[in-house]
C-alpha cells in the first residue's frame, strides 16, 4: 500500500512541478512577497483537492475525468468545464513544451531541435500509457525534488539564511486560491485515470497528504530564494537560474537537466490526459491522437516560455476557482446524504 501511495504521490508532483514551478516563474508570478500565509493555505487545499479527486476515481473507477467532473457539478456545468480543461491542457502542455526548448538552450541546442527532441520523447511515453507515466515519474520526480531542496538550502547558506516572517503582515494570502486552482485542472485529468488502477483507500491518504506538504514545503524555500534574488529576475527568461549565477557551472548545467526533466514528466501528464480524453470522442488509437495533438502544439511554442506563463496562467487560475469551490466543499455535501 506504501509503495502504491508514494506512486501516486510523485505522479502528483509531477503533474504540478513543470515549467512553470521549476522554473520558479510560477511562484514568483503568484507568490512573492508577504506569502507564507498563502503557501501554507496551499499546502491544505491541494491535500484536499488531491484526495476529493482520487476518491471520485476509486470510487467511480473511472479511465477519464469526465465521470468525476460529472460527480463534482453535474452533467451540464461538467460539459462546459470540459472544454476549458481541453484547451488548458492543450495550452500548457505546449507552454512545457516551449519550456523544455527554452531550458535546452542552456547547453546551446537550438530551440527548434530541443522542442522536435521533447515531442518525440513525449510521444514514446504516450504509447505506454498511465504505467510508462507513473514509471517515470517515480525515478525522475525524487531525484528532482531531492537535489531542488538542497540547492535552495545551499542557496540560503551562502546568502544569511532565512529572514524572520511576519505572520501579521501577510497581504498575499489570496493567491493561494488562484494558485492551487491553476495546478487543480491538470490534477483531475491526470487522477481520474487512477481510479481502476488504485487497490486501497490508504495510497489516496498517503498520495494527497504526502504530495501537499512536499509541494508546501518546497514552494515556501523556493519563494524566499527568490525574493532573496529579487533584483536578478528579471534580467532572466528561467528565475532558477539567477539562484544559481554563484554557483559552479557543473552545478547549474545538472539543475538545467533536471529543470527540463520537470518540465517533462508534467508535459507528458498534459498530453496523456488530454489524448487520453480525446480518444473516446474520435476513436483512434493512443499514439495517433497524441501524434495529431503534438503537431497542434509545436506553433504554440513560438510565442516563448516566459511570455505563456505570464499571460496565460494567471487567467487560469481565476477560471478555475469555481472548480475549486466545488471541489473542496464536496465532502461536505457527501456528510449531508
Amino acid at each position: 500500500m506504501i509503495a502504491d501511495g508514494l506512486k501516486w504521490m510523485f505522479l502528483i508532483i509531477g503533474t504540478t512541478i513543470g515549467a512553470g514551478y521549476a522554473s520558479g516563474r510560477e511562484i514568483w508570478q503568484f507568490f512573492g512577497h508577504e506569502s507564507g500565509l498563502a503557501i501554507v493555505i496551499f499546502s491544505f487545499l491541494f491535500i484536499i483537492c488531491c484526495y476529493v479527486v482520487l476518491n471520485i476515481s476509486y470510487q467511480e473507477q473511472t479511465d477519464d475525468y469526465s465521470m468525476v467532473l460529472s460527480k463534482l457539478m453535474g452533467p451540464r456545468f461538467a460539459k462546459g468545464y470540459d472544454l476549458i480543461i481541453i484547451f488548458y491542457l492543450f495550452t500548457t502542455t505546449g507552454i512545457m513544451i516551449a519550456g523544455g526548448g527554452a531550458a535546452l538552450e542552456y547547453f546551446h541546442v537550438p530551440f527548434s531541435v530541443g522542442i522536435i527532441s521533447m515531442c518525440v520523447l513525449l510521444l514514446i511515453v504516450a504509447v505506454r500509457g498511465v504505467e510508462g507515466l507513473t514509471g517515470l515519474n517515480s525515478v525522475l520526480i525524487p531525484v528532482l525534488i531531492i537535489s531542488l531542496t538542497v540547492t535552495l538550502i545551499a542557496f540560503f547558506l551562502t546568502h544569511g539564511g532565512l529572514e524572520t516572517i511576519d505572520w501579521k503582515t501577510q497581504s498575499n494570502w489570496t493567491s493561494s486560491f488562484t494558485f492551487t486552482a491553476l495546478n487543480l485542472l491538470p490534477l483531475v485529468a491526470v487522477l481520474s485515470a487512477a481510479g481502476k488502477k488504485i487497490k486501497h483507500k490508504g495510497e489516496i491518504w498517503i498520495a494527497s497528504i504526502g504530495s501537499g506538504l512536499t509541494l508546501g514545503s518546497v514552494s515556501f524555500l523556493y519563494n524566499e530564494s527568490l525574493l532573496a534574488a529579487a533584483e536578478d529576475i528579471m534580467l532572466y527568461e528561467i528565475p532558477l537560474f539567477a539562484l544559481l549565477k554563484t554557483f559552479p557551472s557543473t552545478v547549474t548545467a545538472f539543475m538545467a537537466v533536471l529543470l527540463w526533466t520537470a518540465i517533462f514528466t508534467t508535459a507528458a501528464s498534459g498530453l496523456f490526459g488530454l489524448s487520453n480524453r480525446l480518444r473516446h470522442v474520435f476513436s483512434v488509437r493512443p499514439w495517433f491522437m497524441a501524434l495529431l495533438l503534438l503537431c497542434l502544439m509545436i506553433p504554440l511554442t513560438e510565442f516563448g516560455f516566459s511570455r505563456l506563463v505570464s499571460f496565460l496562467y494567471p487567467i487560469y487560475g481565476m477560471l478555475n476557482l469555481y472548480l475549486l469551490v466545488v471541489v473542496v466543499i464536496h465532502p461536505l455535501f457527501l456528510k449531508r446524504r
